[in-house]
């Protein structure tokens, strides 16, 4: 039972952070993706401080946050002038810092630290684990994750038309009276949700990978949004279950290997596009 835990917290992270990646690489904004799933850390910290709890509620609600707030930052320094790549860059680093002094002052006496959530250990999954409804236990992790795509999936899919307006012309959308700013902060919420539940497990460098390379090999693809999101929850689910395989095969890393299976498909995508699109 140990491994398949470790199979599905791998594919329901891949899923989630594949299909919501999709609208990252179509709104041009994959450094965002980089942006929040350090900034989450932030939020965590001081979630951690003010309910004294590591339990999934608090650490969603203040990762979360960090996450629309990053968002809304980097927009306010965007509307004063600085490019939005350096306001990306500007922002995410000054927050993470302010979380890494945080950590390295306040929780030295809990299980918070850096190299956790950058790496994360997927091994250890398995070990802590609650109890559903009183009617058997799961990884803390996979409760997460599956609370997380529930909220994902439920939204994206209803409010998936105007999405698609959004992504590809955003002015007509406004024409037609959608509120682009409040869908765009509604989606980092999502991407936040997503970076916190997955961050945990997996740490912040495989969230990054599953967030933009399925995507993007997705993209390479097919012009269509609804094959895109498909090909990519595919492509990212196989490189969870085939990098997990060969991790423990090997006895390496398990997300160093899931990453590493991500960026080899993204290649060999990358090679073959020029003959054939599938739509």
């Amino acid at each position: 039972m140990y491994f398949t835990w470790l199979i599905i917290a791998a594919i329901l992270v891949a899923i989630l952070c594949s299909f919501i990646g999709c609208f990252l690489i179509l709104r041009k904004q994959a450094l965002m993706a980089d942006a929040i799933s350090h900034t989450i850390l932030l939020g965590i910290v001081l979630a951690f401080l003010v309910s004294s709890s590591l339990d999934g509620l608090p650490m969603l609600i203040g990762g979360s946050m960090a996450g629309v707030f990053t968002a809304a930052l980097t927009e306010w320094i965007r509307h004063r002038g600085i490019k939005n790549d350096a306001a990306i860059g500007i922002v995410f680093t000054t927050l993470f810092a302010i979380a890494v002094v945080i950590i390295s002052v306040k929780t030295s006496h809990v299980h918070i630290d850096v190299n956790h959530t950058i790496m994360g250990e997927m091994a250890f999954i398995p070990w802590e684990l609650v109890s559903v409804f009183g009617l058997f236990e799961a990884p803390r992790a996979v409760v997460l994750l599956v609370i997380a795509a529930i909220v994902v999936f439920i939204i994206c899919l209803g409010l998936y038309e105007r999405w698609k307006v959004i992504m590809f012309d955003e002015q007509y959308a406004r024409v037609i009276g959608i509120n682009t700013s409040g869908y765009n902060y509604l989606f980092m919420l999502l991407l936040s949700l997503v970076a916190v539940a997955a961050f945990d497990a997996v740490g912040s460098i495989l969230v990054i990978a599953l967030l933009v390379t399925p995507a993007a090999a997705a993209y390479l693809w097919t012009n269509k949004l609804s094959v895109m999101l498909i090909l990519s929850t595919i492509i990212g689910a196989c490189s969870a279950l085939i990098g997990l395989l060969l991790a423990w095969q090997w006895d390496t890393t398990m997300a160093g290997m899931i990453a590493l299976v991500t960026g080899i498909i993204f290649t060999v995508s990358f090679v073959l596009n020029k003959f054939r699109r599938i739509a």
